[in-house]
């Protein structure tokens, strides 16, 4: 698709999209809660080299690395754990087959980068959350990881737009992203990446994130509660981090209520999560 008017009519036709790539539908067929389970994971990771070095990398990053290098699979999972292990192979495995072959101004490591910071940094928030609203693990690794994953449908569908689109934002990375695409896009990377996810029969919660991580006020973002509220939160605190994605400062005290967070620990989470990612 190369034109501007081509997006709503692209995504009518869904068969457009790629499919779930096959080692995410095996990835995503295995039970991790048993030793089997864990050894045909590692297995098929080992078995992937892309999927391995990303897996083997990110375990050094800033946001994960502390001390020794890691250079095997079997020290990443014990640094990591097996269910980050897990979600971060099946994120990267999904966002690689949306990737194209000559890359253009979307730039995709800083991009794999932000979504993962977002998605340690909704971890982070998780842990300062009741016990009874934590979403399961599985799905908070998810939600942050494709929560941009719209950006990528954009470059898949209309290159040229997408390359133009990125352009302005770097012209501009003060102006909030919405504003940018309300100027120039049929669609904004949210719808994008929601219709993607309904292509992929993602969980409903974690399309909610993709949908509306910048309208959590929306009434339709309840079916993914608290995961967009998470989502929305952890932009805010990650708003130079990966990509220039810029959205409206400030943090009040009732999105800190709104994940049952005490707003008094503010600083303590806004220091714990620039620590995890310097």
């Amino acid at each position: 698709m190369t034109s501007f008017a081509s997006l709503r009519h692209a995504l009518g036709q869904l068969d457009s999209l790629p499919s779930v790539p096959h080692i995410a539908l095996k990835i995503l067929s295995l039970k991790i809660n048993t030793d089997a389970g864990e050894r045909a994971l590692l297995e098929l990771i080992g078995q992937d080299p892309l999927i391995l070095a990303k897996v083997v990398g990110l375990s050094n990053s800033a946001l994960f690395g502390r001390g020794r290098k890691i250079v095997t699979l079997h020290d990443a999972t014990a640094l990591i754990g097996i269910r980050r292990i897990k979600m971060i192979a099946l994120s990267f495995a999904m966002m690689s087959s949306m990737a194209r072959k000559q890359p253009g101004l979307l730039n995709i490591q800083n991009l794999w980068q932000h979504s993962l910071a977002v998605a340690v940094t909704m971890d982070a928030l998780s842990r300062y959350m009741p016990a009874e609203s934590h979403p399961a693990d599985d799905e908070i690794y998810l939600a942050g990881l494709l929560h941009d994953i719209g950006f990528m449908v954009l470059d898949y569908l209309d290159t040229r737009l997408s390359d133009r689109f990125h352009a302005r934002m770097a012209a501009e990375p003060e102006r909030p992203v919405e504003e940018i695409e309300a100027e120039m896009l049929e669609m904004n990377h949210c719808e994008l990446g929601a219709e993607l996810g309904r292509h992929w029969n993602l969980p409903e919660g974690v399309i909610a994130v993709l949908r509306y991580h910048h309208t959590p006020s929306d009434p339709r973002a309840a079916v993914g509660q608290p995961l967009v509220d998470m989502a929305h939160l952890a932009e805010k605190l990650l708003p130079t981090f990966g990509i220039s994605e810029s959205v409206r400062p400030g943090i009040d005290e009732g999105e800190w209520r709104a994940l049952g967070i005490d707003p008094e620990r503010a600083a303590e989470i806004m220091a714990a999560v620039e620590n995890n990612i310097r």
